[in-house]
């Protein structure tokens, strides 16, 4: 078993999975209740990730992030080297590519809030800032947690784009996913064996979940009496 790469890719999950539940909530509540008539063309952009092939998505994320290119140039004089495989890149090429598997069950959710409530909630005085955590986010806590537990799933999983943005360096950006391919091409099959059936009990373990989280009748408020 490679520690090392468990424990870089279970910090690329955590750095994630926070990073997206704060940025996925402006997006979500924006897709879920803005009346734009092109609100599509984001709803295509946010789920692009959903079926572009990884090697295209990282690509794309490398000439970004490259050193020739604006946010480029500006992290190489901040932090004196450039994005391309280091933990900083692999971050925000995981944060593109889950970005649909947290948005979107979170924008279900608040789709699926009674619009009845929140006007009741405006009509007796609430602003919509008092609004969303008395009302929208009690009644949409599963949203959130399917998009947690989907997102954590997904980065735990990632190949394609890891490879291409972070490479294969040991402490830095080797997750698991590179550390069971790594042994298969050393014809270790026992260490990918053991790494590959981790990640089978962990898989198995997050989908219970997020169906058990799913089924009609789960609340995860109790009722007064």
């Amino acid at each position: 078993m490679d520690w090392q790469a468990l424990f870089v890719t279970l910090k690329l999950d955590l750095v994630v999975c926070a990073v997206l539940l704060i940025v996925g909530i402006p997006i979500a509540l924006w897709l879920a209740f803005s009346r734009w008539r092109w609100k599509f063309i984001v709803e295509a952009v946010v789920a692009l990730p959903l079926v572009l092939p990884p090697t295209v998505l990282g690509f794309y994320m490398l000439l970004a992030m490259g050193p020739r290119s604006p946010l480029g140039k500006a992290y190489a004089r901040l932090c004196g080297h450039g994005l391309p495989f280091t933990f900083a890149g692999l971050v925000i090429a995981s944060i593109l590519y889950s970005l649909p598997f947290m948005v979107q069950p979170i924008t279900a959710a608040f789709a699926s809030v009674d619009p009845k409530l929140i006007s009741a909630s405006a009509v007796l005085g609430a602003s919509r800032w008092r609004t969303f955590p008395l009302v929208v986010f009690p009644l949409s806590v599963g949203g959130f947690l399917t998009g947690l537990v989907l997102t954590f799933a997904h980065t735990l999983g990632e190949f394609g784009v890891v490879l291409m943005v972070g490479g294969n360096i040991p402490g830095v950006t080797r997750t698991v996913s590179i550390a069971i391919y790594d042994n298969v091409q050393g014809l270790d099959y026992a260490s990918a064996g053991r790494t590959s059936l981790l990640l089978l009990i962990a898989s198995f373990l997050i989908l219970s979940a997020v169906y058990a989280l799913n089924r009609p009748g789960m609340t995860f408020w109790p009722a007064r009496r």
